[in-house]
């Protein structure tokens, strides 16, 4: 059976891991302004206030787990009034120490390990748009264990420690997501496959993206009418029916153009159009330039990309 959830992550081919611990104690704070790359972190120790804008506050306890698809602009405190020191998260990333915020002596009152990724998929930001602006899990061991694993992975510098990191964060991005994967997630990708009625249809559109889909046919998948499934599709997923299918059939094109070599015919044809100009016709409305261009962009983009063979981590 094809599985969406997993497709996306593919898609989004997340990569370089950056991870470091970070500790508080007494009164503290501090507001990251806007970082735009996914970000994680696990609470290991003690507990703190996570306020991301946009999203309703959470108290982090010892076990949790948090992940940002897009990071806005946050806060993260202990939980005594204070003013945040502001910090520029790019520049906080270059630092592999672990951080240390509040009183510098003594025992932390919390301790967590941060880390963040990077999408190098060209269509992440359609991608990343169906996903929950907060993901917050509470008591799931699989996800401690899993940021260990990366942890403890990246601190080595095995045969093959590249591929296991990448494997390790999708992974890490199909666990958390799927556990916000129902009815009453923000609207979203993941609250329509919670919905056993348009999961369904969510699924066929992903199985044969190249099939010419109406209505009628997605409707009957989900045995509602046309527009009972127009009106909770668009309410559940965010984006009308065959939006979204627009949406998801551009995302497969750029990936085959971006990473593999595939003519602009054969891209057409996979994706459900009749000929390689009205193709290029709709994904230069869609995506703003031409198959070609794109491609080619693409091509430059991956000849400038120097993959590190090192991951940046603290010991904590």
């Amino acid at each position: 059976m094809i599985d969406p959830l997993s497709q996306v992550v593919s898609l989004l081919r997340p990569q370089a891991v950056f991870t470091k611990g970070i500790s508080g104690a007494g009164r503290w704070g501090v507001r990251y302004s806007d970082f735009s790359h996914p970000s994680f972190a696990v609470v290991v120790e003690g507990e703190c206030r996570l306020a991301v804008d946009g999203q309703e506050p959470l108290k982090l306890e010892a076990g949790d787990f948090v992940l940002l698809p897009r990071t806005p602009s946050f806060t993260i405190s202990g939980f005594e009034p204070v003013i945040p020191d502001v910090l520029d998260p790019h520049a906080a990333a270059q630092s592999t120490a672990e951080v240390r915020h509040g009183t510098k002596d003594g025992p932390p009152s919390v301790r967590l390990l941060g880390g963040y990724f990077i999408f190098d998929g060209g269509e992440s930001s359609l991608l990343v748009s169906l996903l929950p602006g907060q993901i917050h899990v509470r008591g799931v061991e699989r996800l401690s264990v899993l940021v260990k694993l990366l942890i403890d992975e990246a601190a080595q510098q095995h045969d093959g420690r590249s591929l296991v990191l990448t494997r390790l964060v999708e992974i890490l991005l199909v666990e958390s997501l799927r556990l916000t994967q129902t009815r009453d997630a923000p609207a979203g990708l993941l609250r329509g496959l919670g919905d056993a009625r348009l999961s369904d249809a969510i699924r066929q559109m992903h199985a044969d993206p190249a099939r010419h889909w109406t209505m009628a046919e997605l409707a009957r998948k989900a045995a509602l009418s046309r527009s009972a499934f127009f009106d909770r599709f668009a309410r559940s997923v965010g984006v009308p029916p065959m939006e979204y299918l627009l949406a998801w059939r551009m995302a497969l094109a750029k990936d085959l153009l971006r990473h593999q070599e595939v003519d602009i015919a054969e891209v057409a044809e996979r994706v459900g159009y009749g000929s390689a100009s009205t193709f290029s016709t709709a994904f230069s409305r869609h995506v703003g330039q031409s198959p070609g261009r794109y491609a080619k962009t693409g091509a430059e983009a991956k000849v400038r990309f120097v993959p590190s063979d090192s991951v940046r981590i603290a010991a904590t």
